[in-house]
Order: structure tokens, then C-alpha cells, then sequence
């Protein structure tokens, strides 16, 4: 990560100084340094302060504990590391959830006091762990059902077909979740990643078993279950007539999947604190002692927001993208990537919004029903920016060496625009 933030920033201000473009560097920099506390780390706080006060109830509930004990099987084989009834592993299952529903207010909250958790197991402060990087892998890789920003711009563009590319799309991201899965499990066994020679103390955390939740909290009575039942069925209502009312527009699946994302983040919101207090938790004064981490974290990851993009602002407004879009052209003709798709890739794992952004030009430039567009839709869709969550995550914790989090999450990426690649000519060439 060093080497790539000083890269960034060299040659970001040599190409400036070649090609005369001194002044949007400078404009660059000081809109990152604008956004990155006004744009981004300011509203996450917010955000954090209300999903963290909801993920306290759900901790002090034992709910945590109960959904990490049902997916336990599959969490110990991807996280052997981290205890089974560890408060992280709640917040870790919570986290992949919501990125599965394309919830990204919700996902970034759960997934930094995932990583707070998983802080509190490192016996090497500063150093992640295999279960960070792990943790990290699966967030730059993380399966998405519907990639509603890229569905979102291609519908607003007047496209026949703005759905097509959710299916092409889950392809990549399949792709490039199951690289990251691979890649982090070898790369960590790699002497160069290895935390054998690096010095440790030991850490015994302090947590609650499920069977301790349970005796010290009330257990429901019957009318409590039964309240706790008709709760979920107000939301198979709610889901059941946005499914039925839209039927006739899109795909039954597609639209199931859009229902639930629709009243997942309400369900939540409400159920947490109906359940903390059917348990007997204090549930107002427990909200606002996790709400107060919020802002904490906010201001912890800020400097490393200010980092990576000013340095991403320098290199783009620099021209260098556009460089490497020129210096790569022969190869786009050898595997059939449209010219314009490229700076796309590039930006992708630096910058979310600029991606965003470029592809909504693809849009306007090459048309919403163009091969181009159904690519690069498929890679926004397929692919997520591995630089910014590195360092929003490890920022949130104090983490300078990630050792192979960076590496399996550019393969990762790697692999979801190759896939895209051959899925969508597969799909829409053939």
C-alpha cells in the first residue's frame, strides 16, 4: 500500500507538470481533502452512530450470537481463527448480508465493527490478521445479487433491457468472490505473508458464550414469540405486494430480490430493538452507547480517507488514466474489451463515485443498449473498490501492514473483469 499511495502520488505531479495540467491537480486535491470529510466520513458517522447503536441491541439481545451459532459451520472453515460465539462473526455474517442486498449504507457500519471485533482477537496491533484479510477479501469480492447502481443508470438512459446484465453480473461477482476465497487462503501460507517472524502478545478476549446470554437474560413468554413471529409476517405482507404490483414488469426472482432490499433495512431498524426489549435491555440507553462509537470511528478513518483520495484525485486529474487507456490499446484489441471500458477498470478499484461516474459517460457516449455499456455494467456490478475498503477497514483499527488483503483483492478483481469479459460475449455477442 506504500509503494501504491507514493506511485499515485509521483506520478500523479510529474504527469501534471508534463502535460501542463498543474492547476486541476491542484483543484484535485483539495476537492478530495473537501470530500473525503464533508462527502464520506461526516455522513458515515452519522450513519455508523444509528447502525452500531442497532448492532449494540443485537449484541446485549444475544441475537448476534444466536446468527453466528446458526452459520457456524461455514464461519469456522473460512475463519478458524476467530471464536465461534464471538461477537465479529455476528457482525461479519450481518455485514456480508446486507453487501448481498447491495445495502451499502448498512454493509460499511456492520463491517467496521466486524473489524473492531476482530481488533480485539489480533495479538499484533498494526498487523492484520488472516481472519482481516479473510474478512477483507470477501468485502472486495462480495457476492451482490443486483447491481442496482449500474441497473439504475442504464434504466434512467432509456435501455430496452436494464436488468440483462444482473445475471452476467452475478457471474463475475461469483468469479471474483470465489478467486478472493482462494487467493487469500494460499497467499497467507506464503513466507513474504507469513506472522511467524513478526512479534505477538497474547490476547484472551473476553466474550459471552450463547449459553451465558441465555441465563442471564429473561426467557420470552409465549405472547412475547408470538409478537415476535406477526412481526416478520408485516414484512412478508409488504413484500408480497410490491412483488404482485410489479410482476408484470420485471422477472419474478428480480423483483423478489428487489422487495427484499426494499424493507430490509426498516425490518431491521425494527426488529433489533423489539427483540432487545422482549429480552429485558435497556434499550435506549444501549443505543446510545453504541451510537457513540460512530463518530469515534469517523474520526479514525478520516486521515486514511484523506490519503487515498487525494492521491487517486491527483493521479486521475493528471491524465493518467487516459495514459494507460492509450498504452493499452493493443491489448484491449487481443481480448475484445471496447477502448472505452478500460478507464473503468482502471478507476474501479480506486474510486466507487468515479466509476460511477465513467460509466454513466459509456452510457451516453457508446448507448444504453451497446455492448459497451452491458460490459462496463457488468463489471461495476461484478467488481468493488479494493483500495478504498483496505483503507476505510484497516483505517477504522490502526492497521499500517495488510499484508495479502491488497494482493488477493486486485486478484479478485482481476478474475470479475475477466469474467465479465467472457460471460458478456457469451451473452450479448453470441
Amino acid at each position: 500500500m506504500n509503494y501504491i499511495w507514493l506511485g499515485l502520488i509521483l506520478i500523479g505531479v510529474v504527469l501534471g507538470a508534463v502535460t501542463g495540467k498543474m492547476d486541476a491537480v491542484t483543484t484535485a486535491t483539495f476537492e478530495a481533502c473537501k470530500a473525503s470529510l464533508m462527502t464520506i466520513a461526516l455522513p458515515l458517522g452519522a450513519i455508523m452512530a444509528l447502525w452500531l447503536g442497532i448492532m449494540r441491541l443485537a449484541e446485549k439481545s444475544g441475537a448476534v450470537e444466536k446468527l453466528a451459532t446458526f452459520l457456524r459451520p461455514v464461519l469456522i472453515r473460512l475463519f478458524p481463527d476467530v471464536p465461534a460465539d464471538h461477537p465479529a462473526m455476528g457482525a461479519m455474517v450481518m455485514n456480508m448480508a446486507a453487501n448481498m442486498l447491495g445495502l451499502g449504507n448498512a454493509a460499511t457500519p456492520l463491517g467496521l465493527r466486524a473489524m473492531q471485533g476482530l481488533e480485539s482477537l489480533n495479538p499484533r496491533p498494526g498487523t492484520a490478521t488472516n481472519a482481516m484479510c479473510t474478512f477483507l477479501a470477501i468485502n472486495t469480492s462480495s457476492v451482490q445479487l443486483i447491481p442496482a447502481t449500474a441497473v439504475g443508470v442504464l434504466a434512467a438512459a432509456g435501455a430496452i433491457h436494464p436488468t440483462s446484465i444482473i445475471g452476467t453480473a452475478l457471474v463475475a461477482t461469483a468469479c471474483s468472490f470465489m478467486t478472493a476465497i482462494i487467493a487469500v487462503k494460499l497467499l497467507q501460507r506464503l513466507p513474504f505473508f507469513a506472522l511467524s517472524h513478526l512479534p505477538h502478545h497474547v490476547v484472551t478476549p473476553s466474550v459471552k458464550t450463547e449459553e451465558e446470554v441465555v441465563t442471564t437474560l429473561p426467557s420470552l413468554a409465549h405472547w412475547q414469540r408470538l409478537l415476535l413471529t406477526l412481526y416478520p409476517a408485516i414484512f412478508f405482507v409488504c413484500i408480497w405486494h410490491h412483488v404482485a404490483t410489479r410482476s408484470t414488469e420485471i422477472a419474478l426472482p428480480i423483483s423478489i430480490i428487489q422487495s427484499l432490499s426494499l424493507v430490509a433495512i426498516p425490518f431491521l431498524i425494527g426488529f433489533f430493538p423489539l427483540y432487545a426489549s422482549l429480552r429485558g435491555v435497556a434499550v435506549y440507553e444501549e443505543f446510545i452507547e453504541g451510537a457513540k462509537e460512530g463518530i469515534q470511528v469517523a474520526l479514525r478513518i478520516f486521515p486514511y480517507l484523506v490519503a487515498i483520495l487525494v492521491a487517486v484525485g491527483i493521479f486521475r486529474a493528471a491524465g493518467g488514466i487516459d495514459i494507460m487507456s492509450r498504452l493499452l490499446a493493443p491489448l484491449l484489441d487481443l481480448i475484445g474489451m471496447p477502448a472505452q471500458v478500460l478507464p473503468l477498470v482502471l478507476v474501479r478499484p480506486l474510486s466507487g463515485s468515479a466509476a460511477t461516474g465513467l460509466f454513466a459517460e459509456i452510457v451516453k457516449a457508446c448507448g444504453p443498449n451497446s455492448y459497451a455499456a452491458q460490459l462496463a455494467g457488468t463489471i461495476l456490478g461484478g467488481t468493488e473498490t479494493t483500495l478504498y475498503v483496505l483503507a476505510v477497514y484497516f483505517g477504522s483499527v490502526g492497521i499500517r501492514r495488510g499484508r495479502h488483503a491488497l494482493a488477493a483483492g486486485l486478484l479478485a478483481d482481476t478474475a470479475g473483469v475477466a469474467a465479465s469479459l467472457v460471460i458478456c460475449r457469451l451473452v450479448f455477442k453470441s
